[in-house]
């Protein structure tokens, strides 16, 4: 029987969220959380026989010593391959998955595998680094996961042939791999262009990239006179978050109004943004928005006006194309309301 060690963070390991996310990296027998499906997905064929459990925070503002303890972890377990994630859309889970996989392959030279959404900041990061299993963009996606990894995983920790990546579900992009079709080239294009003038699906063999070009703006003429607008991918909410906008993955935007509003205070603010410690946003939401410093300089005329309203949402694992949908609709009601610029802040 294969042995498997697998390495989740501290939400999946069942330590918490966000406020655990500084967990050191530590050490279990057996399988945890998602490791029980891969269990279930392995059979009789490979063991999960340790887990290996780190904060997402702690990965990626320690990274050398996190890699060092976990690379100690690994050599005392000599597992047949190492499995991370999957991560979905987390980006620092996916920054902790592709850089702890690359260190275990390039220094101990054993098998890896991770598994995350191809938006990913690890999936571009590591993508040409090691076979990285396609994802759908939550955890949501995990049951479609867990059985494409363990195939794979299985086929990787016994050196066994590795297919092209339309074969065996990994992204295109790690390594190059000859396969047959059943049709010539010339079919499958004209089968092509049928479903596309038909309207029905299909996928090109040649996806080209998409790069969002945007022009700059001539700059605001005189600031002493413009509407300055607020926007915000830090999750800023009124107490209580009114309208349940999600800690990660966003499915919305929200639109307040801070008429009269100056200082976002403890007690009518705080984030719902789950990618990043919310100690500091909770106790002065003016640190992601300065809706005060606006203030203050609204009131000294180095600004026309704060607008009444500010657009927010979270940036946490939201896919692009969510973002940009989010960005027409607002964008629009800002150009509608005269607002000459806008400030957008992070977290």
């Amino acid at each position: 029987m294969l042995k498997i060690l697998h390495y989740i963070n501290q939400f999946y390991g069942g330590i918490g969220g966000e406020e655990h996310a500084g967990h050191l990296p530590e050490m279990r027998e057996g399988a945890v959380g998602p490791g029980t499906a891969f269990v279930a997905a392995f059979g009789a064929d490979a063991a999960i026989t340790h887990t290996i459990i780190c904060g997402d925070s702690y990965f990626g503002e320690n990274t050398e010593a996190a890699k060092e303890a976990i690379l100690d972890m690994v050599r005392e377990v000599k597992p047949d391959l190492f499995l991370a994630g999957p991560a979905f859309n987390a980006g620092r889970y996916g920054f902790a998955c592709g850089t702890i996989c690359d260190a275990v392959k390039a220094e101990l030279d054993i098998p890896v595998l991770t598994g995350m959404y191809e938006e990913n900041p690890g999936a571009e990061a590591f993508v040409d680094k090691m076979h990285i299993v396609a994802t759908r963009d939550s955890a949501v996606g995990m049951r479609d996961a867990v059985p494409k990894m363990a195939k794979l995983a299985l086929k990787l920790a016994r050196g066994e042939k590795i297919g092209a990546s339309i074969e065996e579900g990994y992204m295109p992009g790690y390594m190059r791999v000859n396969f047959f079709e059943e049709k010539r080239g010339s079919e499958r294009a004209v089968d092509m262009l049928l479903a596309k003038m038909k309207g029905e699906p299909f996928v090109t063999e040649f996806p080209m990239p998409d790069f969002d070009r945007v022009d700059a703006l001539p700059p605001v003429v005189d600031i002493t006179k413009a509407k300055i607008a607020l926007v915000t991918s830090g999750g800023i909410v009124p107490k209580g978050n009114p309208d349940r906008i999600e800690a990660s993955s966003a499915s919305k935007y929200g639109e307040y109004d801070i008429t009269g509003v100056t200082d976002l205070t403890e007690a009518t603010y705080e984030t719902a943004h789950g990618g990043y410690d919310p100690t500091y946003a909770n106790v002065d939401s003016d640190r992601v928005l300065p809706v005060d410093v606006l203030r203050e300089m609204e009131a000294a005329g180095k600004i026309g006006a704060l607008h009444n309203k500010f657009y927010t949402t979270t940036g946490n694992g939201t896919a692009v194309k969510s973002s940009a949908a989010f960005a027409i609709e607002f964008a629009a009601k800002l150009k509608n309301d005269g607002v000459d610029a806008v400030i957008l802040t992070s977290t």
